[in-house]
């Protein structure tokens, strides 16, 4: 079963797995409100709190997940997978190098670090600035401003 984890920011879906999680579980608790909030901000920070093995998964859930990540897929910016089965922690730290966003992987005794960096607004990805924008925060910053290079004035 999948159930909606109230009381965290508006822009993160949280999401507790236990027992069996099937098609339904999809349809009527995830899918409803990853389309909101896609659909609201644009991008998708997404906590999943895993205390059920993936074998508990139906093949009809496992597709809709698919479905999901696929449909979404340009507007993951965090996930972040709590669990304590290590095939599962360690799967979400590779999926890091192949879906846009970051992901990380905890363990289930890691929930308050998980809940604090899905939550979060620091992002490591890299910062981007324009050309102009660095010559002029360099021009301004130059100590040695009409200068060459061994001090004497141009």
């Amino acid at each position: 079963m999948l159930q909606f984890i109230k009381g965290l920011p508006d822009d993160v879906i949280g999401i507790r797995a236990v027992g069996e999680v099937d098609k339904k579980d999809y349809e009527e608790v995830l899918i409803p409100r990853m389309e909101e909030l896609a659909r609201r901000q644009g991008e998708i920070s997404y906590l999943l709190v895993l205390e059920t093995t993936v074998q508990n998964f139906s093949i009809a859930a496992w597709w809709q997940d698919f479905r999901l990540a696929i449909k979404h897929f340009s507007k993951w910016k965090k996930v972040a997978i709590v669990t304590d089965q290590a095939s599962v922690e360690w799967l979400t730290d590779v999926a890091k190098h192949f879906i846009p966003g970051e992901s990380r992987g905890y363990k289930l005794s890691e929930l308050n670090d998980a809940i604090d960096w899905v939550s979060s607004e620091e992002s490591h990805a890299p910062a981007e600035v324009s050309i102009n924008e660095v010559k002029e925060q360099n021009a301004t910053r130059s100590s040695n401003k009409n200068q060459g290079p061994a001090g004497e004035n141009l």
